[in-house]
């Protein structure tokens, strides 16, 4: 089973061009709307899944899809993970939050996953008009050029994502205390460009507290094949099928260690 990264990234990149930056800054009220309190969805989601399932299932005969929005619609396709054939999974806008206010930071994810494996993962970022992928085993690329995660530092030197959202507020509070450790605390909204600058090296560390395979499953493996260290919370390896975890990653098993005792620390 194999099929062409630079074709899935020009595919992707047509449709961000076509479907999400025609309508970014010009959506109408009546092209958002609220899947749940908080959680939104735009004309731009619907349009650019809709047009990325077909060319997906064409270049990978046999494979099925699993995208945020049909899934919003349709929990059940979750199960696709779980079966024998290679699944694409689509996150047309990540970020939307972002995108619905106009604010420019956002992206496209695709991954493709088999029997609980990521195979190949895609990031585009359609305001930069640059794509971040990886296979596995074959480093991670950035239009071509290999990218490689910052190196691992002194906590007071290191920067990244924190998420204080984790549903628990002991951890939370404990997070706050130890917040003032490392040099900073970068929050964007968006997993797409945390996965941006895990991988090209700007930030350190990211924290996520659910874990949805269209949000994580391509940032993990190309954080993983730039060089990181991906785990959950409890030190157990990333598995795409498992959604209500909590993802830390850090540039290498030494320093996810450190920062999360460091971090942590009652």
């Amino acid at each position: 089973m194999r099929v062409d990264p630079e074709a899935v990234a020009r595919h992707i990149a047509e449709v961000a061009a076509e479907e999400i930056m025609p309508r970014f800054g010009r959506l109408a009220a009546a092209d958002i709307q609220e899947k749940t309190p908080g959680d939104l969805v735009t004309a731009a989601d619907t349009a650019a899944e809709q047009r990325l399932t077909p060319i997906l299932l064409d270049l990978l005969p046999g494979s099925l899809v699993v995208g945020e929005e049909a899934t919003a619609a349709d929990p059940a396709l979750l199960d696709r993970l779980k079966g024998e054939a290679p699944v694409w999974v689509i996150d047309p806008v990540d970020g939307t939050l972002n995108f619905a206010a106009g604010i420019p930071i956002f992206g496209t994810m695709v991954a493709l996953i088999r029997k609980g494996e990521v195979l190949a993962g895609w990031i585009h970022d359609p305001i930069r008009k640059r794509t971040l992928m990886a296979e596995s085993g074959g480093g991670a690329h950035v239009d071509g050029a290999r990218v490689s995660v910052a190196r691992a530092a002194d906590v007071k030197r290191m920067s990244g994502n924190l998420s204080f959202h984790t549903g628990d507020r002991a951890q939370a509070a404990t997070l706050g205390r130890n917040a003032d450790k490392p040099a900073s605390i970068i929050t964007l909204r968006c997993a797409a460009a945390d996965y941006f600058n895990l991988a090209e090296g700007r930030t350190h560390f990211s924290l996520f507290n659910r874990t949805w395979p269209w949000d994580h499953a391509p940032g993990w493996l190309i954080h993983k094949e730039a060089g990181g260290c991906g785990r959950f919370l409890d030190g157990s390896p990333y598995l795409p099928t498992e959604i209500y975890r909590r993802l830390f990653l850090a540039p290498d098993e030494a320093s996810w260690q450190l920062l999360f005792d460091t971090l942590w620390a009652a």
